[in-house]
């Protein structure tokens, strides 16, 4: 349509590079007896393949103006364009835009999308691909729990004061208090300004070294309450290096800023600790969503990042081969160019967004106003000649038009494929699932029932703990009966395992929610339970079997032996005891179990 609409009505007579007036020359007979210049630009709608050029550039809105013009100006072939002559060309443009840059480039994206999800989908192997919904949930929640470990406590000190000390520095509301000090710190460096008046300069100064007291301070706690466990968290070597560089920008102001990264610039970096605190913070769920989106995408991003310099390392090369000696002119001049690989990686990059690649275009597909190459005297090439500053119009448009299919419309929508895809999983988590922040939660308490790292707490303890628990993991008591039906295994000792707590944990989220998983044999491989120590040998509803069974036999003991007129022998009274054992006389007795998955427990008598 638009080459019958359009073909060769885009000529125009120029002077000196500029339009004259229809008055002037009306037509090509006349513009040429006036030796003026009959010009036809290098987009335009001749043929089908320069149409193709054109609209692509409509699509990516790059020069579209410049061609809507000429086409709002044409009037006929031969004949000098005037201004908004053909005004009805200017729905051509918006249909086009709508229907080919709005939907098909939009379209576009949503079939890499779709396909990314695809291969996704299949790279995450057979056994998610045969699951149900409700099972890919507890999948996933599977891989959450085996991918955390609980982590050891640092002990509380003996030392009084120092004890004091660690209960401030390890307390929530210090951590909070701290961030508002960061941020307010960030706000101080805000103001900063170019020629401040020498009282705000004045102010500003000593506002930024009672914050690097505040942070000092925290630093000196720190050290002072945690001993050497300070070091071993990254987040505390990263402030302990930027309260050192800023004492030392104190003290050696143009030094360090001359042969160092300023300390200004790492105090700036420290606002991402405030990303850690909103987790405390129940109203910023939606923020935390976001940041834990970001944070899952990096790895992907980071790929595709390898990708795109990959492609742009490959197109360099070529640039370089056709296009190293184009004149300067367009979007080519002394800073971006094909001269050098550094020099067309950059320019690359910057074409990567499509921003001046239509001006690129222009310059290297340059064939008339360039010097041509020339051979030396007895030279075949060349080489030891003039190799000219011409470009190359099918090699041109060949080369940024493939370049742009590849990079702009494809690599760089994987970013938002990437974003979305981990955007909606962790949306989904929120309302539907237990999210990353909710394991952390399980483990930070329970630090607190095992404080030597040992994967193991008490059964007697598992109560308090489950009610200890925040939302949405939390069984407040009374939950006796909630615990029994959980069916948690029980290792020797009485030892509960944190995998197993946590993972009854997460199948009674999901019932809550409606979700009832049907458990297979390949699921429970995601986390495995290997460990030295554990030793499943009763469950906490096999327990309540086995004490329901115990005092069944105690009961008909006692009426047998009434029958037959013995009496009880108060001396050896036997007696069950809430967690599980007999007790014969105050001591511990063997009981046997008869279930398949229990083993004897053999105890001191």
């Amino acid at each position: 349509m638009g080459v019958q609409l359009m073909s060769g009505k885009f000529y125009s007579c120029k002077e000196n590079g500029t339009r004259v007036n229809v008055t002037v020359a009306a037509n090509k007979t006349i513009c040429e007896a006036k030796n003026l210049t009959w010009f036809n630009p290098k987009i335009n709608f001749d043929n089908v393949l320069n149409a193709y050029l054109a609209l692509f550039q409509v699509a990516t809105f790059k020069g579209w103006i410049d061609i809507m013009n000429a086409a709002i100006d044409s009037t006929n072939i031969d004949q000098q364009p005037e201004s908004e002559v053909n005004i009805f060309m200017y729905l051509y443009f918006v249909l086009f835009i709508i229907f080919g840059s709005f939907f098909t480039l939009n379209l576009f994206i949503g079939v890499i999308i779709d396909n990314f999800n695809e291969q996704k989908r299949k790279a995450g192997g057979s056994l998610e691909m045969f699951m149900t919904e409700d099972q890919k949930k507890y999948y996933n929640a599977m891989k959450k729990m085996g991918s955390k470990k609980p982590a050891k406590a640092i002990p509380r000190p003996q030392f009084k004061l120092q004890a004091v000390v660690f209960d401030l520095t390890t307390n929530k509301k210090f951590d909070m208090a701290i961030m508002i000090f960061i941020c307010l710190n960030m706000s101080v460096m805000a103001m900063d300004h170019y020629n401040p008046t020498p009282l705000f300069d004045t102010i500003l100064e000593r506002l930024n070294i009672f914050f690097i007291a505040i942070f000092t301070a925290e630093c000196v706690l720190k050290i002072f309450a945690l001993r050497m466990y300070y070091f071993k968290e990254p987040w505390n070597v990263f402030d302990f290096v930027v309260v050192t560089l800023s004492i030392l920008g104190i003290v050696l102001k143009d030094l360090i800023a001359k042969y160092f990264v300023s300390p200004t610039l790492l105090r700036v970096v420290r606002v991402v600790k405030v990303g850690r605190v909103l987790r405390l913070v129940k109203g910023a769920r939606g923020i935390r969503t976001l940041l834990f989106a970001l944070a899952m995408s990096l790895p992907a991003l980071f790929n595709i990042c390898l990708l795109l310099f990959l492609v742009m390392f490959i197109y360099a090369i070529f640039g370089m081969s056709f296009f190293m000696n184009v004149r300067h002119q367009g979007g080519v001049d002394e800073n971006f160019n094909f001269e050098t690989f550094g020099q067309s990686m950059i320019l690359l990059f910057q074409m990567s967004t499509s921003a001046g690649w239509d001006g690129v275009l222009a310059a290297i597909m340059e064939e008339d106003e360039c010097d041509k190459p020339s051979l030396a005297a007895g030279q075949d090439e060349c080489s030891n000649g003039n190799t000219g500053n011409c470009g190359s119009r099918n090699i041109a448009v060949a080369y940024l038009v493939s370049y742009l299919i590849i990079s702009f419309l494809i690599i760089i929508n994987m970013y938002i494929a990437v974003i979305l895809e981990n955007y909606s999983q962790a949306t989904e988590d929120v309302q539907e699932g237990l999210t990353d922040d909710d394991y952390d939660m399980y483990y930070e308490i329970w630090q607190n029932f095992d404080p030597d790292g040992s994967q193991f707490i008490r059964y007697s303890a598992l109560s308090t703990f489950l009610d200890t628990l925040e939302e949405p993991l939390q069984i407040p008591k009374p939950n006796k009966y909630k615990i029994i039906s959980m069916d948690i295994p029980i290792c020797e000792n009485d030892l509960v395992f944190c995998v197993d707590i946590l993972d009854a944990l997460t199948k009674d989220f999901f019932a809550r929610k409606g979700h009832q998983i049907e458990e297979t044999a390949e699921l429970e491989v995601v986390v495995p339970k290997e460990r030295e120590g554990y030793k499943p040998i009763s469950s906490t509803f096999y327990r309540q079997r086995e004490i329901y069974a115990a005092r069944v036999i105690q009961t008909a003991w006692r009426r047998y032996k009434g029958r037959i007129g013995e009496p009880c022998q108060q001396q050896t009274a036997v007696v069950v005891e809430s967690d599980g054992h007999m007790t014969k006389n105050g001591h511990k007795v063997v009981i046997h179990s008869r279930s398949p998955s229990v083993t004897s427990r053999s105890t001191d008598v």
